[in-house]
């Protein structure tokens, strides 16, 4: 039984009541479009008088337009509803090689793409990512910019503050007010295995998971949990971090200070080490040249890719043991490669499932944009009944 601390119960205002049917009837705008007023009515349950002044006020503020007519074997035809695909989001994905930044449109289709490598320095870095979106903006004069969405290579608390970035190396620095003093615009920043979660949750292929893990690969590992519906952050924002957790605790020291992480042998950055590893006297090769190298036969890369590919199903077997999520989404560049290694992983998964069905593990159709995505998702949460962080 849920226990309900009567000392911080906020009772509802005719006030409140208006803001949540009309984040109801945008956010089943966005999930039916094209849809009637009568339709929206149906479907929310709300009296279709409501549903016409809520759908007048979103249309003033220009987050709804009306479409084409449908057809009707008798009576009024009526009229489509549309999100405004004019509203636009700025969404970044920061890493310390190179940082994504783009336009996308409320739908979560990006329209135009930038990519720039930031400085060590965070105050440097941030100041490059301010200056990107500020020339974003400014190619894009007519659309009308909602806010920022940030997927970061680390832990966010609750004040969506970054806390913990080893690989970034720019904890206790306050990212998001800095952009939000730069730009002027509303920002949002969450760690990047969580923006990819909540990106599929909005936009992507998860059929209706209740319960599924998004496992972001990049220069480390981190895993978005979604739980009964909702984004797991724990108590500190902190969870998920399951490419912290020891794998072989007498490997290679983490970033985090620990030896043997996850990561640290089925990350992107360990496939660059097994690759340097066994060309000894190599230069280092980046993670995008490996892939090419992979897909021309070239037999270091494959074997890279190979041992990269089964320490990803091993440490999977702590996350199924821990969640026991009904599905698991491998996100990042390794999904490129997943017709040759997707069955090392999913054997894994398969082979340490304590009970019942096993979970269903699939690629990402997106890869790396996934993360993009994300920030739409960061930013249009704000305007939706459902609250996905917990």
């Amino acid at each position: 039984m849920r226990r309900i601390d009567l000392a911080n119960i906020q009772t509802a205002s005719s006030e409140t009541a208006r803001d949540i049917n009309r984040n109801l009837a945008l956010n089943l705008i966005r999930t039916s479009q094209p849809v009637s007023r009568a339709d929206l009515a149906r479907i929310s349950g709300l009296q279709r008088s409501t549903i016409s002044l809520i759908v007048d006020q979103l249309i003033r503020e220009k987050w709804v337009v009306e479409g084409a007519r449908g057809r009707l074997p008798r009576g009024r035809r009526p009229t489509f509803l549309w999100l405004n695909e004019q509203r636009a989001i700025i969404v970044a994905d920061v890493h310390p090689k190179l940082t994504k930044i783009a336009v996308a449109d409320v739908n979560g289709n990006l329209q135009s793409q930038d990519a720039i490598t930031i400085a060590e320095d965070p105050k440097e870095g941030v100041r490059q990512i301010i200056e990107a979106i500020r020339q974003l903006k400014k190619r894009n004069p007519q659309r009308i910019f909602e806010g920022v969405g940030i997927s970061v290579p680390g832990g966010v608390d609750d004040s969506q503050q970054l806390i913990f970035a080893p690989n970034l190396k720019w904890s206790n620095y306050n990212i998001r007010s800095a952009i939000q003093r730069g730009t002027g615009l509303h920002v949002e920043i969450e760690n990047a295995a969580n923006t990819c979660a909540l990106g599929e949750m909005w936009f992507g292929q998860v059929n209706g998971a209740r319960h599924m893990a998004v496992v972001a690969v990049a220069e480390g590992i981190g895993v978005g949990i979604i739980s009964n519906g909702q984004l797991l952050r724990g108590m500190s924002g902190l969870a998920g971090e399951f490419g912290h957790a020891p794998l072989h605790p007498d490997g290679p020291r983490c970033q985090c200070g620990a030896r043997g992480c996850w990561e640290m042998f089925a990350s992107e950055s360990a496939a660059e080490r097994y690759y340097r590893e066994a060309r000894k006297r190599a230069p280092a090769v980046p993670f995008e040249k490996i892939l090419l190298l992979a897909d021309s036969g070239d037999p270091t890369a494959l074997e890279a890719l190979r041992k990269m590919a089964v320490h990803l199903g091993q440490g999977l077997r702590t996350l199924v043991a821990a969640y026991s999520p009904e599905l698991i989404m491998i996100s990042g560049e390794i999904t490129s490669q997943w017709h040759r290694f997707g069955s090392i992983i999913e054997s894994a998964v398969l082979e340490n499932t304590l009970a019942g069905p096993a979970p269903k593990l699939i690629p990402s159709r997106d890869g790396s944009l996934s993360r993009l995505r994300g920030g739409v998702a960061l930013v249009l949460q704000r305007h939706s009944s459902l609250n996905n962080k917990h």
